[in-house]
């Protein structure tokens, strides 16, 4: 049924008048007595008693009267949520993060969300090296928080912030007593990996930094997770040169020590679906990067 034509019977049956009715509309009498017609054709009863008193509904008009209200402010209702959802004032936005800015980011993200966005539904995603691409790509997450951001043609990457390595090591360990721990005491020590990027693995910015220092650490094991990597750090299978952030999650019996020499960083990026039309994802990277930028 036509939106117009109900708002048309809605203002003659206030009115009790197409006249009056008319005048409210701002058009003319003939065209909305036309229109009126119509919508009765289209029922298949009277809705209104013409008399020279005004016009009365008819019991049909009554039981049309309350529910045309009802639609009409519903539809008002949906176009405001839409209108709302495209200015990005509502809507949801399920945000990815991996594990290595958890404790970093998210007790300082979150209420900037929420402060920032208040009308949207907030989700939350962990990711995995692994896994992160994926939940993109399958719209599983909107936006994802990376470490090191993601190269794939169909994701688009914006970089936020940075973090330096350093050296995660159990505090047995004798190189846990240097305040900066020299490049050249990490020869031949055995390494916990990180998976290398998905799309580059070359250009892993740990196996750079230690090909620039003439570095060789043998790979004890590849991880998945910051968090697993330091597990295996304080079980004594190696050392992880990890961003800085990784510290606020350690164990007891992890140190993080930095490395002499070397200011390399590596990025911390938000990505998300390159044909995606979220107006959130805007508003999403202002709060991170206000964020990631106090880190």
């Amino acid at each position: 049924m036509d939106l117009r034509r109900l708002r048309y019977f809605v203002a003659v049956a206030e009115a009790r008048s197409v006249g009056k009715a008319a005048e409210r509309l701002r058009m003319a009498q003939p065209p909305l007595s036309v229109q009126i017609r119509k919508l009765e054709a289209e029922i298949g009863a009277p809705l209104f008693h013409r008399g020279t008193r005004g016009m009365d509904l008819t019991e049909a008009g009554q039981a049309l009267l309350t529910r045309a209200g009802e639609a009409l402010a519903l539809a008002a209702d949906g176009i405001e949520a839409a209108r709302a959802v495209a200015a990005g004032r509502r809507g949801r936005i399920s945000v990815g993060y991996m594990f290595v800015l958890a404790n970093a980011v998210l007790p300082r993200l979150i209420p900037e969300l929420r402060r920032s966005m208040p009308g949207v539904d907030l989700d939350f995603v962990d990711l995995t090296a692994s896994t992160r691409e994926a939940r993109l790509l399958d719209r599983s997450a909107t936006v994802a928080l990376c470490m090191p951001a993601i190269h794939h043609p169909e994701i688009q990457v914006a970089r936020i912030g940075a973090q330096r390595f350093m050296l995660a090591l159990p505090n047995r360990s004798p190189l846990a007593r240097i305040g900066a721990v020299p490049m050249a005491r990490l020869q031949g020590r055995p390494l916990i990996a990180l998976p290398p990027p998905e799309r580059d693995p070359a250009s892993s910015a740990v196996a750079a930094l230690l090909r620039r220092h003439q570095i060789v650490m043998p790979i004890a094991s590849r991880v998945e997770t910051v968090n697993s990597a330091m597990s295996l750090v304080l079980a004594g299978e190696g050392l992880a040169i990890l961003p800085a952030c990784a510290k606020l999650g350690a164990p007891r019996g992890i140190v993080f020590r930095p490395l002499r020499d070397a200011t390399d960083t590596i990025d911390i990026a938000a990505c998300w679906r390159r044909d995606s039309q979220s107006p959130l994802i805007p508003r999403f990277l202002k709060c991170a990067e206000k964020v990631v930028a106090r880190l």
